[in-house]
């Protein structure tokens, strides 16, 4: 784990405003990723493929999100077309290729995922479109979903003979077991109103809407200390897997360092004051 977590940032020159990030040497790139503000776009480009998660694509993406910035304070992912990402590129996992391929595909796999979580600031999950198998996943992994009426999700990796292993480890984690097994064990999609009453995604508007909605979330976390954001997730997900006493202990004590933190302090103060917090985002 501690390796793994080790591994969520790469150290690189600070990211200048609206930056387009480097591309793959030698191959055209499967993602844009601009930055400005704070926020860090992330598009998945891949439309040929319905922007399936292919190994260039995991890579791409770990590469995407892991690249440090001090001033990064919100990413999100999103798709260009109809479909979000219809998961992993099946033509990479026929026998030809053999299980080291496909292990390493997995393993990447599971490193973007937990990235995801372990990063210490917010992703926010744009879908507009189908959200399938490793492509649900990746909805899943994210710390908040918004998404059209129109999109819908979907595990359907036993129609091909291919169980949604994978796919399911965060599935269960956000939606209720009854949920979950009829995802997993049918194939059968659920709407995005179906997901949001499981709890798979945060919220669903029009789809003209989206945009809006969207930067109306990152906005409120704009307006947060990037300090206290990052303590809260990593406690967020820690707890999870807690027992409640234990939970209760370690959070009491996590509250105690964060009231005393400089942004904890300066918050309390500007409510009494009734000003806006001058936010230091120092671990302190």
């Amino acid at each position: 784990m501690l390796a793994l977590q080790s591994r969520a940032w790469k150290a690189v020159k600070p990211v200048m405003a609206r930056r387009l990030f480097s591309q793959t040497p030698g191959r055209n790139s499967l993602i844009q990723v601009f930055q400005e503000s704070g926020v860090r776009s992330i598009t998945l480009a891949d439309t040929r493929t319905r922007n399936s998660l292919s190994l260039q694509m995991l890579r791409e993406l770990q590469e995407a999100v892991g690249e440090e910035d001090p001033s990064l304070r919100c990413i999100i992912l999103q798709a260009q077309g109809k479909v979000f990402s219809g998961g992993h590129n099946l033509k990479e996992l026929t026998g030809r290729e053999g299980k080291s391929h496909h292990q390493t595909v997995f393993n990447e796999c599971t490193h973007l995922m937990l990235t995801l979580q372990r990063l210490p600031v917010p992703v926010v999950a744009k879908v507009n479109g189908v959200a399938a198998a490793a492509g649900c996943q990746l909805v899943s992994s994210c710390d908040i979903a918004i998404a059209s009426q129109g999109s819908s999700f979907s595990t359907p990796g036993a129609n091909v003979g291919i169980f949604c292993s994978t796919p399911g480890i965060p599935l269960v984690r956000c939606v209720p077991r009854k949920v979950s097994a009829h995802m997993l064990l049918t194939g059968l999609p659920i709407t995005a109103e179906e997901a949001l009453q499981a709890g798979l995604v945060s919220k669903v508007v029009p789809e003209e809407e989206l945009d809006c909605e969207v930067q109306k979330v990152v906005d409120a976390i704009l307006h947060k200390s990037r300090s206290v954001i990052a303590l809260g997730k990593k406690f967020m997900y820690k707890q999870m897997e807690m027992g409640i006493e234990d939970a209760y202990r370690e959070g009491g004590n996590l509250m105690v360092h964060n009231i005393n933190m400089i942004d904890g302090q300066e918050g309390i103060n500007s409510f009494i004051r009734k000003c806006s917090p001058s936010w230091t985002h120092s671990d302190n």
